[in-house]
């Protein structure tokens, strides 16, 4: 026998989840009378207390969207978020000024020709070329130029990431209710980071030939550490932490 307070998850009843029993203390009371986090205590309160009345005046359970007023819900979290990032900007603005380097001279190349930070993955790829096979039944040489294959690695790298959303179409949420795919997303994290050390492996105290095998082991270790995390912390994840989401919507 259930009990009628229970939340349901076949499409009778109200769907209403009762507030987690989080009674803040005298100190954290004081700590909220003033400035930012008044505003923002008010703001989560207010959008708790909306939330229930929401739910009490409506008959779907959770999987059906109810929304909140721009006003003063969204603008008051995105101000606030907008406000911290500029105080950074304009705090370093003016506390690391951008150096002036010596003007441009066409007539000279530099000794060490780098594109922006933001490209050095693809200017790593470029440089695969160990990885690039030598065939015996060409006679020893190489399928193609090793400039070449960057290229083809930079084509095959960006249509991986293109692809990745069209063959992960699942209903997860977080990282924890799809471990493989949370470490998929880790192994192209580092991977970009240690193909970009890679670009400029002349400028890193490393060894060339380590900086190539990291480059590549480290990406598949961070891969494997993050896989068994979450499959580790998976089912407390699921029912302790977000008790309330999966009473509504119970895992597959």
């Amino acid at each position: 026998m259930t009990d009628e307070n229970e939340p349901r998850t076949d499409g009778s009843g109200t769907g209403i989840v009762p507030p987690d029993d989080e009674t803040p203390t005298w100190l954290e009371r004081k700590q909220r009378t003033q400035g930012l986090s008044r505003l923002t205590y008010e703001y989560f309160e207010r959008s708790r207390r909306e939330d229930q009345d929401l739910r009490q005046e409506s008959s779907y359970v959770e999987r059906d969207v109810l929304a909140f007023p721009t006003w003063p819900h969204e603008m008051i979290r995105n101000l606030s978020i907008t406000s911290f990032f500029v105080g950074m900007i304009l705090f370093l603005a003016a506390t690391l000024p951008p150096h002036l380097g010596p003007p441009a001279d066409p007539s000279s190349t530099p000794a060490i020709i780098l594109p922006d930070w933001y490209l050095y993955w693809s200017f790593g790829l470029l440089k695969l070329g160990p990885l690039n096979p030598e065939l015996a039944i060409l006679g020893g040489d190489k399928l193609m130029a090793d400039r070449t294959y960057g290229v083809v690695a930079n084509v095959v790298v960006v249509s991986i990431i293109a692809i990745v959303p069209f063959l992960n179409k699942g209903s997860a949420r977080r990282p924890v209710e799809e471990p493989f795919w949370g470490a998929v997303g880790m192994f192209g994290v580092w991977f970009a980071i240690t193909i970009s050390a890679l670009s400029i492996k002349n400028l890193l105290p490393i060894d060339a030939h380590l900086t190539f095998d990291l480059a590549f082991l480290v990406p598949i270790v961070a891969g494997t550490i993050t896989y068994a995390v979450l499959k580790s912390m998976r089912e407390g994840y699921m029912f302790s932490l977000n008790r309330r989401y999966y009473r509504l919507r119970p895992p597959k």
